[in-house]
């Protein structure tokens, strides 16, 4: 996103939600590290979060000041809403918590109460060892869920750019239709999918595709190879649209030719553990229930031992190497279901010693009295 893909009343309401949760935790300062946290508050989509970077953010309507690499000085500047950009590095090799702490002490943020995020990916233990040091007493909360908890209910400008994601990733499934042919590899199939995103304006995805034929579909996460499909196949694909860093995701079972008795049965298993989940999805309900619905489906047909990935979470803006929300459906999720929520829902069964697996993935909208499918392509096995 950029500053340009909303307009300024939406970002006044992110600063005021922001500054009113710094308040209630009894902080003046938040350190923002995690990049889509960063683009939520200021709006911008420079790739800077391979190294050091944050964003200081008061409670009172000061300007912030951004921190990042020098190569972004001018990409930032210009995209997004913060005019105070600091660079550290690029000429010549240099220590980003140096720049940090000139900043501190510049701007006299040591004596306030500060927020530190600490999101997994995006600061090393040595950044964060030093930053803690550094600030000492006047570090007073791991603010990492703060802004994440805010961005859970999504806004209608955002849901319009996950719809249209949406409509990005549906097309994608008929060009796999078209070009999963035998003797082609994976990597070239996938590489059509790839071309269909990219042409109707996807972002780079947040994480890379998932394509697995053949006895590869026992695989929870294997990415496209050279192995050349064949007649007889059952192919599992999961990937990733994002339209301004909005992200869907979307999975499909496919066989080339007809389906054994035991493929239909397995994929029959994961499509009602799916609906089964989505059934139990409505505002108010607890994140954990949909999961233990999907899991009594799968467990009923003796598959349980089987089911090794998560049944959903929750799916938003998103920088690799991930797209998902903290908010998870195990067992102790902490979180009730909100009308606004967008959520991944992809309850698996992966049986390795058969060398078959299952995994269909749709992102539903919740809503009051239940919640609205986003995809349009068929969720039925796709016979090829």
């Amino acid at each position: 996103m950029s500053r340009h893909d909303f307009a300024p009343s939406e970002f006044e309401r992110r600063h005021a939600r922001v500054r009113a949760a710094m308040k209630r935790k009894g902080i003046d300062l938040l350190i923002v590290i995690h990049p889509v946290n960063i683009n939520y508050l200021i709006g911008t989509r420079h790739k800077a979060y391979q190294e050091f970077q944050c964003l200081f953010f008061t409670l009172e309507k000061a300007p912030p000041v951004m921190l990042t690499r020098l190569s972004e000085v001018w990409e930032v500047t210009n995209e997004s809403l913060c005019k105070d950009v600091r660079g550290w590095g690029g000429r010549e090799p240099q220590d980003p918590i140096d720049v940090f702490k000139r900043i501190v002490r510049q701007k006299g943020y040591g004596r306030r109460r500060i927020g530190l995020e600490v999101p997994r990916y995006y600061i090393g233990v040595e950044e964060y060892l030093a930053i803690k040091e550094f600030l000492g007493p006047a570090l007073k909360l791991n603010a990492t869920l703060l802004i994440e908890e805010l961005k859970f209910v999504k806004s209608p400008a955002e849901l319009a750019y996950i719809r249209k994601a949406v409509t990005i990733a549906d097309a994608a499934v008929g060009t796999f239709r078209k070009a999963a042919k035998p003797g082609r590899t994976e990597l070239e199939v996938a590489g059509d999918m790839h071309r269909t995103l990219m042409a109707l304006g996807s972002d780079t995805p947040a994480s890379p595709m998932n394509f697995a034929s053949g006895p590869r579909t026992a695989y929870a996460h294997g990415m496209p190879t050279e192995r050349k499909l064949k007649r007889g196949d059952y192919i599992q694909v999961e990937y990733g649209a994002a339209y301004k860093r909005y992200c869907t995701t979307l999975g499909r079972q496919a066989v080339m030719g007809k389906p054994t008795p035991r493929m239909r049965e397995i994929y029959q298993v994961v499509r009602d553990a799916c609906d089964a989940c989505i059934d139990a999805i409505r505002a108010g309900v607890p994140a954990v229930k949909p999961h233990e619905a999907a899991k009594r489906v799968i467990a009923k047909a003796g598959m349980d031992r089987y089911r090794l990935h998560t049944t959903g979470y929750g799916i938003a803006p998103g920088f690799p190497p991930l797209w998902g929300e903290t908010i998870q459906m195990f067992p102790g999720s902490p979180y009730t279901l909100e009308t606004g929520m967008v959520l991944s829902i992809e309850p698996p069964v992966f049986i390795a010693e058969e060398a078959l697996g299952c995994r269909i993935i749709d992102n539903v909208l919740v809503t009051e009295k239940g919640c609205e499918i986003l995809s349009r392509s068929t969720r039925d096995l796709i016979e090829l």
